[in-house]
């Protein structure tokens, strides 16, 4: 568009990765289990990754994964990552999220190829794989959220948050 100077608009929407957690009721992030998403994608049949970016890369830090437009590599995912996260590792499949018609699958790194075949699942869907999204309930608060733990928010009094912290 821009290229032909047509005019656009460009507005923020929904990521993927977000509906998926919203649909599955799902947080991604759980302390002292995983604080980081990863992001990303294969470059199985598209542009290649640069060389660091690889799934056993981002598999060694134990992060909660979303990997966009890999359906069809299920495979190669549960080969790539079972040796960093065990074969009993929590996986979701978001096929359509945000749609009228999605589908949300859960499984484990050893059977969701099974279960998204069976439901002939080939394009359009999201794959979460980490140990948080098999988290129960019953996981440990973030310091963030501890009444005693002073913040901006929660000032106390004496405490300087800006010059404590450096800001």
């Amino acid at each position: 568009l821009h290229a032909d100077n047509i005019p656009y608009e460009i507005i923020p929407g929904v990521p993927a990765y977000a509906a998926a957690a919203a649909a599955l009721g799902q947080e991604l992030t759980i302390p002292e289990i995983a604080q980081s998403i990863v992001l990303t994608r294969m470059s199985m049949q598209s542009t290649a990754m640069p060389g660091a970016e690889t799934l056993e890369n981002f598999g060694r830090t134990g992060a909660t994964l979303a990997i966009h437009l890999a359906i069809r590599n299920l495979r190669e995912i549960e080969r790539q990552l079972t040796p960093h996260y065990g074969p009993d590792c929590p996986v979701a499949v978001a096929y359509r999220v945000g749609w009228p018609d999605q589908m949300l699958i859960r499984g484990t790194l050893a059977d969701i190829r099974k279960k998204v075949r069976a439901e002939k699942i080939t394009r359009t869907a999201l794959i979460l794989v980490g140990p948080a999204l098999g988290a129960v309930r019953d996981f440990a608060d973030s310091a963030l959220y501890d009444p005693a733990r002073p913040h901006v928010l929660r000032p106390v009094v004496g405490v300087d948050l800006i010059e404590d912290h450096n800001i």
